[in-house]
């Protein structure tokens, strides 16, 4: 005889009904596949600058039709230097990308590669064309007025700039790649360890206790997370000059900004919050300005990318790693936001349960003594 307890198996899924779900599968997996794609082709098909800051030094003529050659469809915002110290120092601190110093006649570009490779080409080819377009001007302007043009001042004129590279890249990131790598390893493994954390924590009833050791887990988890980037970073040579006790609370921070807002979400929307971590990973980093700088990339990208995770702590661990006088407060405060919060929700979602869960095992205690007080005057 059955036994009634048991519950019957579902019925199988009859074979239009499995078509149907199967073609709903696929055009919802080619329709986010095109999103995807015009989103990311949209971002970085063709990254160009965008008001790209930079430095020269120089007289007013000089600065004059430099200016009015870079500056030209906002590709570049040209600040004026007293000297090439001046200049220098606005390269480290991050406030320009490069720049020019006029000693006469003569040109020295200013790049810095480890800001951005990209960035470092694009203006060392930009600078040479506005040069040699003025350089053609002068040569043409002497041949009209009928003056003899030396073979020896057009060709100084006409050499390639010398070019001083601020501050370089190490030759074991000869590309530049690395960091875009360590910032998509954390921003994966934040995600999963986020939705794991979460999961283990759902073996136990909601508690102020469980969210306590949920948030201490988030933070034991940053702490090994960044330690674990350092080990794999000096790995490959990278970053050996840096401070690495601030690129280690960089990284740290970063990696609790990722988990504990994916916690809160969990926490909040149950397993659907876990896409927020998805998002980190598929949305944030293409604009996180970790592969490509942000000025590269179109404004409203730029913004956003800055305000979340992925791309504020890619400039805290540039800065860390090559820019140690650049100001990182804003980005910092964008980790600090996410990872605060983050963890003030998880607490506070735990927390919350002790309200609902204290009145029901009251209403349960009651119930179980008012059959004893029965028993009792009925005996």
């Amino acid at each position: 005889m059955a036994d009634p307890t048991v519950d019957d198996p579902p019925a199988p899924l009859g074979f239009r009904t499995l078509s149907r779900l199967g073609l709903l599968i696929a055009v919802a997996g080619a329709l986010i596949q095109l999103l995807l794609g015009v989103y990311y082709l949209a971002m970085a098909h063709s990254p160009s600058p965008h008001e790209l800051p930079v430095g020269i030094v120089g007289t007013a003529e000089q600065q004059a039709q430099l200016r009015d050659r870079l500056e030209a469809n906002d590709d570049f915002v040209v600040e004026e230097y007293d000297d090439a110290a001046a200049l220098t120092q606005a390269i480290e601190r991050r406030e320009a990308y490069g720049g020019v110093v006029f000693d006469g006649d003569s040109p020295t570009l200013h790049i810095a590669s480890a800001a951005s490779p990209a960035v470092a080409n694009l203006f060392r080819n930009q600078f040479t064309a506005a040069y040699q377009d003025q350089v053609d001007q002068q040569v043409a302007a002497l041949r009209d007025a009928g003056q003899p043009v030396p073979a020896e001042q057009v060709a100084a004129l006409t050499a390639a700039p010398p070019v001083v590279d601020v501050v370089p890249l190490p030759e074991e990131d000869s590309a530049g790649s690395s960091l875009g790598f360590v910032i998509q390893a954390l921003c994966l493994g934040g995600s999963i360890a986020s939705l794991a954390l979460g999961r283990l924590r759902s073996r136990t009833e909601r508690s102020t206790l469980r969210g306590v050791g949920h948030a201490g887990l988030l933070v034991v988890y940053a702490l090994a997370s960044a330690g674990v980037a350092l080990l794999a970073m000096r790995l490959f040579g990278v970053g050996d000059g840096a401070d690495h006790l601030t690129l280690f609370g960089g990284l740290a921070l970063i990696s609790l900004a990722i988990t504990a807002s994916t916690a809160a979400s969990v926490a909040v929307f149950g397993a659907l919050g876990s896409l927020i971590g998805a998002l980190y990973f598929t949305l944030g980093l293409i604009i996180s300005g970790s592969s490509i700088a942000p000025e590269m990339l179109p404004p409203l990208g730029r913004t956003i990318g800055q305000l979340l995770p992925p791309g504020a702590g890619a400039t805290v661990a540039r800065d860390a790693l090559y820019f140690p006088d650049a100001s990182t407060s804003g980005p910092f405060v964008v980790l600090g936001a996410f990872a605060a919060i983050g963890l003030l929700v998880v607490l506070v979602v735990n927390a919350s349960a002790n309200r609902t869960r204290f009145p029901r095992l009251l209403g349960r205690g009651e119930a179980d003594a008012e059959p004893s007080a029965t028993a009792s005057r009925g005996a």
